[in-house]
């Protein structure tokens, strides 16, 4: 999880996630019409999202397609973000029925 956090602590990467979101399956040029960088730093953007398992990558003939993987950011939600959500929608839960008996 520490290479995913590295990788979106990054706000150029965090655009290229969104990027990917949007439209997935995009190559290199693609992703680099919409960030204001070189190509060369555009790739290594994307070798740190892809060494934290963010992106994957499909080769189609020549071209070379970047994928977003949601994985490991559900990874992050269940393991910190998830756990602090359940207890307040717990609390709304009984909130509503305590509101409901009276």
């Amino acid at each position: 999880m520490d290479n995913v956090f590295k990788a979106l602590a990054d706000a150029s990467r965090r655009k290229l996630l969104d990027s990917l979101y949007k439209k997935n399956g995009q190559t290199l040029s693609e992703l680099s019409e919409h960030l204001d960088m070189s190509r060369q730093a555009v790739t290594k953007h994307l070798n740190l999202l892809e060494e934290a398992d963010l992106v994957t990558i499909v080769w189609k003939g020549r071209s070379k397609q970047h994928y977003l993987n949601t994985a490991p950011i559900s990874e992050i939600y269940d393991r910190w973000i998830g756990k602090y959500d359940r207890h307040r929608l717990e609390a709304l839960n009984e909130l509503k029925s305590n509101l409901e008996e009276e």
